[in-house]
C-alpha cells in the first residue's frame, strides 16, 4: 500500500525538496577510484541529494541554512557557533539517494531524484554559493562511485529540507 505524499499545513502534499544529512567532523574525506579528490579537517561533510523541479530559491535557501547551522559548541559547550565561527570546512557530496522512497516494496524508487543535468548545476550551485560566503568547500564527484570516510564529531548529524 502506498502511502502517498506526506500531509502538510491544512492537508496539502509537501513536494519533494533539496535533502541534506549534515554531520559535524572532526575530518572527512572522499576518493574516487582509490584517489583523495576532497578531504577536511574540522567542519561539515554534507550529503545532498537534489529533487526534480528544485531550482536557485532550494539552492539559495540551503547555502544559507548550512552556512548559519549552529551546530559548534561554544565556551560553554553549548551550539551556538556556525562552521565559519569554529573555522571549519565543508565537504559536500552529491547523493541522489536521499531522495529513495521505500515505503512500497524493498527496493527504493528515485523518480523523485532531479534528472543528472539539473542536479549536477544545482549542486555546483549550492558549492558556488557556500564559497560566496568565504567559507571553504571540498566537492566529490558528481555520479562517480565514490568512498565517503568521516570521523563524526560528537556524533552530531542533522536533517535538512528546503520548505
Amino acid at each position: 500500500m502506498d502511502a502517498g505524499p506526506l500531509p502538510g499545513a491544512a492537508g496539502r502534499a509537501i513536494p519533494d525538496a533539496v535533502k541534506a544529512v549534515v554531520q559535524r567532523v572532526r575530518r572527512a574525506a572522499v576518493r574516487v577510484e582509490g584517489r583523495t579528490v576532497g578531504e577536511i579537517g574540522p567542519g561539515l561533510l554534507v550529503l545532498l541529494g537534489v529533487a526534480a523541479g528544485d531550482g536557485e530559491a532550494e539552492a539559495g535557501w540551503m547555502a544559507e541554512k548550512l552556512a548559519a547551522l549552529r551546530i559548534f559548541e561554544d565556551g560553554a559547550g553549548k551550539m551556538n557557533r556556525s562552521v565559519a565561527d569554529a573555522g571549519g570546512a565543508l565537504l559536500v557530496v552529491s547523493q541522489f539517494t536521499l531522495l529513495g522512497d521505500a515505503r512500497k516494496g524493498n527496493r527504493p524508487s528515485f523518480t523523485a531524484a532531479a534528472p543528472p543535468e539539473p542536479a549536477s548545476a544545482l549542486y555546483e550551485r549550492v558549492c558556488e554559493l557556500l564559497r560566496r560566503k568565504a567559507l571553504p568547500v571540498e566537492q566529490g564527484v558528481f555520479r562517480a562511485h565514490m568512498e565517503v570516510e568521516l570521523l563524526n564529531d560528537g556524533p552530531v548529524t542533522i536533517l535538512l529540507e528546503t520548505p
